[in-house]
């Protein structure tokens, strides 16, 4: 068996631009990047928490170390600069995989600075 999981994911990066006329795509800071295993051209999925949108398109890399997340052509109509979003990438794992799994997670301040990075989500309490 197979099981799709979250692989990572970038937790309330804060939008810096809104290009309609840009080629479709989500220009990400490549240390964020790098942090959490996103490959240029990868698929990504975006969650707004400012408006409650979800979409899907793919990433490329902004300057390293320029805070930048750019939510560009017709996905720009779905973030506007200041959105909080959080940024998920997901893989397929075997269950052999699994035994060793774990996601990457990234925390940034207000301007998608890294302050953090874990290995899981708490538990939730009641």
């Amino acid at each position: 068996m197979q099981r799709t999981m979250l692989q990572s994911k970038l937790h309330r990066v804060r939008t810096t631009h809104s290009e309609l006329d840009y080629e479709g795509s989500c220009a990400i800071d490549e240390a964020l990047l790098d942090a959490a295993d996103i490959k240029e051209y990868q698929q990504i999925d975006i969650y707004n928490v400012n408006n409650g949108e979800r979409f899907t398109t793919y990433a490329i890399r902004a300057e390293r170390n320029s805070g930048v997340i750019s939510v560009n052509g017709a996905a720009a109509r779905k973030a506007s600069p200041g959105d909080l979003l959080i940024i998920a990438s997901y893989a397929v794992y075997s269950e052999a995989e699994l035994a060793t799994f774990k996601p990457k997670l990234v925390y940034v301040d207000a301007q998608n600075r890294i302050k953090d990075q874990r290995q899981h989500i708490p538990v939730q309490a009641a």
